[in-house]
C-alpha cells in the first residue's frame, strides 16, 4: 500500500498569558505532544481516546486549519505543515475535513446549492459543471435535487451532516479528515451516516481519518485504530487486533467501558482512579502513571517510545506490556 500522509513529532501547544498590564507567556497548554502516525491511501484510520485529549487538534493542525507549533506532516512526500498562501488553497482541494458540528459548520444565510457550490468556485469549476454536481451529490449523499434551494435549518441534524459530506466531495479530495461527524447524531442516524461514508469511500477512493470517542462506531468503520491520550499516542494497531488483544492500560480501560449487546455476558469494567491531569503541566515519565494500576518507578521518570509489541503493526507506549497482558483484571 502506498503511504498518502505521515505525520512526524507533531505539536501544538496554547500559550497561556498572564503577567499584569503586559501580558506575557507564562506557560502552555500542551493538546498535542508528540504524535506520529502514518495513513496508508484507501484505508480509513481511527483516532479515539476520551475529550480533551487533542484528536480533533491533531485533525486541523494537519489540514493546517491550526498552525502546529512543531512537527512535520507530509502529504505525498511533501511536507504540507509550513504551506502558506496559494500553496495552501491548493492543497484544500486534496485534503477536506466533515465537522462535528453539522449546524455550526453550515452558513445560515446560505442555500444548500450556495453551500455545495463554494468550494468549486474556489478552483474555478465551470458554472455548468458546478449545478450538474451539486445535483449528483445531493441525491449520492441520500437528499433529493429540490432540497438545494432550502437552509440549513430547514433540516435535521443528519440531513444537515449529509451536506457537510456532500460539500467535502465537491472538490475530488484524497483524503477527508472526519472530526468526530456522528457524535452529533441520534444513534439510530449514526448507522446509516457510518454506511453511507462507507459506500462513499469505496466510490471515490477516499482516505480517511475518523475521528471519534465512540469506540463501537470506530470499530465498525476502521482498519487501523491510534489510541490517543494527553496529545500522545499510546497505543496503534490494525482495528482486530487492537480490539481483542489491547496491550496498554488505557486501551484496555477504555474498551471495558464499550456497553455489551448480550444481557447475559457479564463484562468486566476497569475503573481508572484518579482525575486526567491538567494538559498545562502533564506527568513526568508517562503520563498515564498518575492513573495506572500497574506503574512501576521507572514509569514515574522515564517516557515510554512507541514500539511494537505483537506481530504486524501493533505497537504500544508502554514500560511494562508484558506484565499488563499476563496480569489478572
Amino acid at each position: 500500500m502506498t503511504t498518502l500522509l505521515e505525520v512526524n513529532n507533531l505539536k501544538k501547544h496554547f500559550p497561556i498569558k498572564g503577567g499584569g498590564i503586559i501580558p506575557r507567556k507564562v506557560g502552555a497548554v500542551k493538546a498535542v505532544d508528540g504524535v506520529s502516525f502514518s495513513v496508508q491511501k484507501g484505508e480509513t484510520l481511527g483516532l479515539v481516546g476520551e475529550s480533551g485529549c487533542g484528536k480533533s487538534t491533531t485533525g486541523r493542525a494537519i489540514l493546517n486549519l491550526i498552525n502546529p507549533s512543531e512537527g512535520e506532516v507530509f502529504y505525498k512526500g511533501e511536507d504540507i505543515s509550513k504551506l502558506k498562501g496559494e500553496k495552501l488553497r491548493k492543497l484544500r482541494q486534496n485534503i477536506q475535513i466533515i465537522f462535528q458540528d453539522p449546524y455550526a459548520s453550515l452558513n445560515p444565510r446560505m442555500t444548500v446549492e450556495q453551500i455545495i457550490e463554494e468550494p468549486m468556485k474556489a478552483f474555478n469549476t465551470p458554472k455548468k459543471e458546478r449545478k450538474e454536481k451539486v445535483d449528483y451529490l445531493l441525491n449520492r449523499v441520500g437528499l433529493s435535487s429540490y432540497h438545494k434551494h432550502r437552509y440549513p435549518h430547514q433540516f435535521s441534524g443528519g440531513q444537515r451532516q449529509r451536506i457537510g459530506i456532500a460539500r467535502a466531495l465537491t472538490v475530488n479530495p484524497d483524503l477527508i479528515i472526519c472530526d468526530e461527524p456522528v457524535s452529533a447524531l441520534d444513534v439510530s442516524i449514526q448507522a446509516q451516516v457510518v454506511n453511507l461514508m462507507e459506500d462513499l469511500q469505496e466510490e471515490f477512493n477516499l482516505t480517511y481519518i475518523f475521528i471519534a470517542h465512540d469506540l463501537s462506531v470506530v470499530h465498525h468503520i476502521s482498519d487501523r485504530v491510534a489510541v490517543m491520550y494527553l496529545g500522545e499516542i499510546v497505543e496503534v494497531g490494525e482495528v482486530d487486533e487492537l480490539y481483542s488483544n489491547p496491550k496498554h492500560p488505557y486501551t484496555q480501560a477504555l474498551l471495558s467501558a464499550i456497553p455489551e449487546a448480550n444481557p447475559h455476558k457479564k463484562k468486566e469494567r476497569i475503573m481508572l482512579e484518579g482525575d486526567l491531569p491538567s494538559p498545562s503541566i502533564p506527568p513526568e515519565g508517562c503520563k498515564f502513571h498518575t492513573r495506572c494500576p500497574f506503574a512501576e518507578e521507572q514509569c514515574r521518570v522515564k517516557h515510554p517510545e512507541l514500539k511494537s509489541v505483537a506481530a504486524g503493526d501493533h505497537q504500544a507506549a508502554c514500560h511494562l506490556v508484558k506484565e499488563v497482558v499476563e496480569a489478572p483484571v
